[in-house]
């Protein structure tokens, strides 16, 4: 191995791959490789100036040579055959796999011709695939990474795919019990194990490897670390922090208005009423069918009298029938299939979707967009199918305008986001809320918020979603939410899928945005008409408003929403922390009590903020249940019973209500 201090950054060449380590902002560092000639100077998450450092390099130059680097609490080692240790405070916390012939680690299983990354030319490419192995730390709990549709918490022992897919969000930042936060610094696809005999990251393709690696003593110094390096959140506006109203679909702009119209009447405000897919004439016209939306300006005006906001969904899809399918596949702002038809999406229509990578694109979509939409008034976008939703999940299939899906696809989201809060930043008020179906690592910095996607209707779903939710909080992901009651329905008008509804919109008063959505059946609402495109074609689903599911379920949802309401101060104070540290609004148990061991083990209770401890209902007809309460004085919301912290308690928690406790 040789090695060199180049101004305080560690270099080391070996076998054609040249290793780069440099310190990255506090107590951080960034690890590189790569089999090319230079690196890319791709800096993909980390878009932030990193704090500056004074970083101590070593070279050892006697024996087996072997060099390290040292930033504030974290120092990397590496000896002569390439393999990395990591230190935080002395104390080993990670190491690199390698069971090969030579040197001082693992002499016993040399035989084996491991090695600690592997790179393999991509045939037919000039992209590698790398593997990147590391020891597993028995006892270690890691968490983070997204969402994924499981009910594991701890991702230990888990295999996640690094792609994107509807519900499925790779946002590759690991937090470790360990003291340490790993982001795998790569939009390429492939995955990642955190098994019990080591740990394996895969890149399908890529030009070099790529990760970030960060030590503090609890997870919101990680988090604030990680936040500063990759971007912090934008302070979310007040007037979006109450009730969102959503349905599959409002068909009409009488339909949006008549909602609008009876919530005022019955006293409750609204903040943001949403205006599904299908509005539209065909996939990729961007604008709203005038059929039956007349006049949506005069609508816009309407809403905004009531202090109602306006967002619209726009699909990453165009229909060779559109409008803009023709000039934009002329100029190449579509994605490009490497072998076959060019279809990439055939949901309701013949699509191709647009390559948010691409410059123009961005700019040709937004155009339209403002002229169809922003320029009468809309607030925000609803950016849906962000994924994208591919009509099949071959991403060796697709290429975009500078790489092939399979180098960057993660990374998909993120530039589909940017479409819209790079030109809206800077117009109007300046706050740019859009809500998205997908994101990657540094997305909280575009005015994102993240929804768990199209997930069932069921108790099993909810809890999912918990585990969803707080990993993606500490994956950087603080504006996250859930369709209240899950998204596919099949009768809501059967008792069991209503008491499911109260106890998912209890949990969603106690999180950062309180969304009614869901695609309700049964179907039996005839269309508008009976074209097969436009804004009248498509099925609706039922009534989703509070009142929709009656009185005694209307009754709870009132007092929900008036507890909501009331928060609103406190609310405002968890997301100006989020854009200060990077703090989620709904956050683990060991989140706010690292050193409590039994909080680490926890996944069906969590913290609101630090002041409110939530305990969702997840079983169908269960009316009590425990509740582990940490060190301190704990105030029972129902009726004010006072406890001593260190202990499980168990508590009635009949349907209209959810057992919260106050920190006091």
């Amino acid at each position: 191995m040789d090695f060199r201090n180049d101004n305080g950054v560690l270099v080391a060449r070996r076998s054609g791959e040249t290793l780069r380590i440099e310190a990255w902002g506090k107590d951080s560092l960034r690890v590189r490789a790569t089999m090319f000639s230079k690196f890319t100077g791709n800096d993909w998450a980390l878009t932030e100036e990193p704090e500056k450092c004074a970083p101590v390099v070593e070279i050892q130059t006697g024996g087996e040579p072997c060099a390290s680097i040292t930033n504030g609490r974290i120092k990397a080692t590496v000896n002569f055959a390439g393999v990395l240790t990591f230190y935080r405070d002395g104390k080993q916390i990670l190491q690199e796999y390698y069971r090969s012939y030579g040197g001082t680690i693992s002499k016993e299983s040399r035989c084996l011709k491991v090695v600690n990354r592997e790179w393999k030319g991509v045939i037919g490419g000039s992209d590698y695939s790398l593997n990147l192995k590391f020891e597993s730390n028995d006892g270690e709990k890691i968490f983070g990474m997204g969402q994924y549709q499981q009910s594991y918490m701890d991702l230990k022992g888990c295999v996640l795919e690094l792609a994107q897919r509807n519900s499925q969000i790779s946002v590759p930042f690991a937090v470790s019990n360990l003291g340490y936060g790993l982001l795998w610094n790569n939009p390429a696809v492939g995955s990642v194990t955190f098994g019990r005999n080591y740990t394996e990251w895969i890149a399908r393709a890529t030009k070099e490897m790529d990760y970030w690696i960060t030590v503090a003593d609890a997870p919101k110094q990680i988090l604030a670390n990680y936040t500063n390096a990759t971007g912090h959140s934008p302070m979310f506006p007040e007037d979006r922090m109450g009730l969102w109203q959503c349905k599959l679909r409002y068909r009409t702009q009488d339909e949006v208005l008549s909602v609008a119209r009876q919530y005022q009447k019955e006293g409750i405000k609204i903040d943001l009423i949403v205006i599904d897919f299908f509005h539209w004439t065909v996939q990729g016209d961007w604008k709203f069918d005038k059929t039956y939306w007349p006049d949506p300006k005069a609508m816009v005006d309407e809403l905004h009298s009531m202090g109602i906001k306006v967002i619209v969904s726009v699909w990453p899809s165009v229909d060779c029938k559109s409008e803009n399918f023709y000039p934009m596949m002329e100029k190449g702002l579509l994605i490009k299939t490497e072998r076959g038809a060019a279809q990439t999406y055939d949901y309701q229509g013949d699509c191709v979707e647009i390559d948010p990578f691409n410059p123009e694109t961005r700019q040709y979509v937004w155009e339209v967009c403002k002229k169809n939409y922003y320029d009468l008034g809309i607030d925000a976008f609803w950016l849906d199918n962000s994924e994208p939703d591919y009509g099949v999940y071959d991403f060796e299939n697709y290429r975009y305008l500078d790489a092939p899906a399979l180098e960057c696809s993660n990374m998909y989201p993120q530039m589909y986001s940017r479409i819209f809060y790079d030109n809206m930043k800077d117009l109007r008020d300046g706050n740019v809320v859009n809500l998205l179906r997908c994101a990657w690592a540094g997305s909280q910095k575009y005015g994102n918020v993240v929804w768990s996607g199209d997930v069932p209707s069921t108790f099993e779903a909810f809890y999912d979603q918990l585990q969803c939710g707080l990993n993606m909080g500490l994956a950087g992901i603080a504006w996250w939410t859930t369709d209240i009651g899950g998204f596919m329905t099949d009768d809501v008008n059967d008792p069991d899928f209503q008491q499911l509804l109260i106890r998912w919109y209890q949990f969603a008063v106690y999180s950062a945005v309180f969304r009614m959505h869901g695609d309700r059946g049964p179907y039996n609402i005839p269309p508008l008409d009976e074209r097969d495109w436009g804004g009248g074609y498509l099925h609706t689903g039922q009534p989703n408003e509070l009142w929709s599911y009656g009185e005694e379920n209307y009754r709870i949802m009132k007092k929900y929403y008036d507890i909501r309401i009331s928060m609103l101060d406190y609310i405002k104070s968890l997301y100006r922390e989020a854009s200060e540290n990077g703090s989620p609004l709904i956050r683990t148990m060991f989140y706010e009590f690292p050193e409590d061991k039994t909080c680490w083990e926890l996944q069906d209770q969590y913290m609101f903020g630090e002041k409110y401890l939530a305990a969702p209902i997840f079983k169908l007809n269960q009316f009590e249940r425990d509740v582990y309460l940490p060190a301190g004085t704990w105030k029972l919301t129902s009726d004010g019973s006072v406890y001593e912290g260190g202990q499980t308690v168990h508590v009635a928690a009949p349907l209209d209500y959810m057992p919260v406790f106050e920190k006091m």
